[in-house]
């Protein structure tokens, strides 16, 4: 099986938004997000990403099939829960590409394509003249209920990329848990890497 990555700008990526939309309820609904999804908030999330002036999505193909996809855009089109916390703490979200994030189905994994999502994107972040590059993960306490026994975080592969952990930059996002009955809000923290420190 060959895998195909191919990087679309913006409104390009249109005619794959609702394979996009599955993609990621299917991939979101395991640990870490336990995300419930439904297909048009989806549609509304893709279309806004794909208004935004410089974002990419990456996305990996099995013949037709849309099997991974990752996201990018400049962080100032971001909305405010994802610039609040580099605003408070002196760093202007002008100077941020922003990864919204990175789904892959699990058939798919471990072949480097996670490598070739941020590859992806920081070649469009150096397109843009944007050489600060972040992401934020979910954090769950260690003894979650949902928490798998095997469930390795992806800490070590995000260093081996060259992003450092921010802890103190913190936000949080709403959703609704695949065993709750309301969306509420989940903590999260960021991850940056300068791209001209090491590539």
């Amino acid at each position: 099986m060959t895998l195909e990555i191919k990087s679309f700008s913006g409104a390009g990526a249109a005619p794959y938004f609702d394979d996009l939309a599955r993609l990621r309820i299917s991939v979101f609904r395991d640990f870490p997000y336990l995300y419930d999804g439904d297909l048009a908030y989806e549609r509304t999330y893709l279309a806004t990403y794909a208004k935004s002036e410089g974002s990419v999505f990456v996305l990996a193909f099995d013949g037709d099939s849309v099997v991974g996809a990752a996201t990018g855009t400049p962080m100032a089109a971001e909305t405010g829960e994802v610039q609040a916390p580099f605003v408070a703490s002196g760093r202007d979200p002008g100077d941020y590409f922003y990864f919204g994030e990175s789904v892959l189905l699990s058939g798919y994994r471990g072949r480097g394509v996670g490598v070739k999502f941020f590859e992806g994107r920081e070649a469009q972040a150096k397109k843009l003249g944007l050489m600060l590059c972040t992401f934020c993960a979910v954090e769950r306490p260690a003894d979650h209920p949902r928490r798998p026994a095997d469930y390795v975080p992806l800490n070590g592969f995000w260093r081996n990329r060259g992003y450092r952990h921010h802890p103190e930059l913190r936000t949080t996002f709403t959703w609704r848990d695949l065993d709750e009955r309301q969306e509420s809000p989940k903590p999260l923290s960021f991850w940056i890497r300068d791209l001209g420190d090491n590539g």
